[in-house]
């Protein structure tokens, strides 16, 4: 624990969250506790304290964006793929609570067990000493200069761009609803649909539900700018 505080630059007050964020929800099999005892809420939290902070830089950073660059702006800063980067740096993973079969099929450096984790910490560093110290941990890895322009197809946040594309056309906000979960916790594959203006427009699967709502939102946007250059591709998708 110590060692960890010392990576992250805060020491906590109440070490149980700290605890609570480095757990799997694969340990509770062996442990017997339930999910709640798990990372999963603090995750929750931790992403929405993430969105804050950083909506609220890009703010100060540029007076004049208007709502749709911001919106990139803030998908170049804080991708998944970013996440479990900074995760790997700190090695965060080591320090994980999972099962023995989690660990065995490489838990313990899978991208979206690191993003997860670096967001529960997000959220317990929040809740132990408030917005400040989390501020502070997350501009450690957000204080590199903001580029704008066009970003790698691997680097891109589908969910970001999709958002920006229907804002732009006065449409609903996308959402995502979970139609499938299959295989053991272990190697879930997620199928995820996105809706906008009532219709779905894409599917997509992962290995966590963020990857699943990735690729949905992916797909949506080839189905739209279909759509736009006159192709008749406003149908909705048959589930």
């Amino acid at each position: 624990m110590s060692q960890l505080e010392n990576k992250i630059g805060y020491r906590f007050k109440d070490r149980d969250l700290l605890d609570s964020a480095l757990k799997h929800r694969s340990v509770i099999v062996t442990t017997g506790e339930t999910r709640e005892d798990t990372n999963e809420r603090l995750e929750f939290l931790g992403d929405a304290v993430l969105d804050l902070i950083v909506r609220e830089a890009l703010l100060e950073l540029f007076p004049g964006a208007r709502e749709g660059q911001l919106t990139r702006y803030k998908s170049q800063q804080v991708s998944g793929r970013q996440l479990a980067r900074l995760a790997r740096q700190m090695e965060l993973g080591q320090y994980l609570q999972m099962s023995q079969g989690e660990e065995r099929s490489g838990g313990r450096s899978r991208s979206s067990i690191l993003e997860d984790a670096m967001e529960a910490l997000i959220g317990a560093i929040y809740l132990d000493g408030g917005l400040p110290p989390a501020r502070k941990f997350i501009e450690r890895f957000i204080s590199q200069k903001v580029r704008p322009g066009h970003e790698p197809e691997r680097d891109r946040n589908h969910k970001s761009l999709l958002l920006e594309h229907v804002q732009s056309r006065g449409m609903k906000h996308p959402t995502y609803r979970v139609v499938s979960e299959n295989g053991p916790d272990h190697a879930k594959v997620f199928t995820v649909e996105v809706v906008v203006e009532d219709k779905v427009f894409g599917s997509g699967h992962g290995k966590s539900k963020k990857q699943a709502e990735q690729s949905a939102a992916r797909e949506a946007l080839k189905h739209l700018r279909s759509s736009d250059s006159g192709n008749d591709a406003d149908v909705e998708l048959e589930s």
